[in-house]
């Protein structure tokens, strides 16, 4: 049986020798919160919320939870945290 070569007979390569290589992207997935916060919607910035949905990085809510957004906020309730947080901030600028 004949074996396929590449190149010269001085320099020749059987094909099944040759690999293949695929070049790869290591990917860093961020470890994430597994408590209660998974079941609510976070306030943060929304210049954040729009940088994180165009490069997919984690963000920072008020109450602190590191998260990618991803989910329907509309679906969830209020993070009680970030609710409580929100308000104390708006009362302070409006001098409450």
């Amino acid at each position: 049986m004949r074996v396929p070569v590449v190149g010269d007979r001085r320099h020749a390569v059987r094909l099944s020798d040759v690999g293949t290589s695929t070049p790869t992207e290591t990917v860093i997935e961020p470890t994430l919160d597994d408590g209660d916060h998974d079941r609510f919607s976070h306030f943060a910035r929304k210049s954040d919320i729009v940088e994180s949905a165009v490069t997919g990085r984690p963000i920072v809510a008020l109450c602190g939870k590191v998260w990618v957004p991803g989910r329907n906020p509309d679906r969830y309730p209020v993070c009680p945290t970030c609710k409580e947080i929100y308000q104390r901030k708006k009362a302070g600028e409006t001098g409450a």
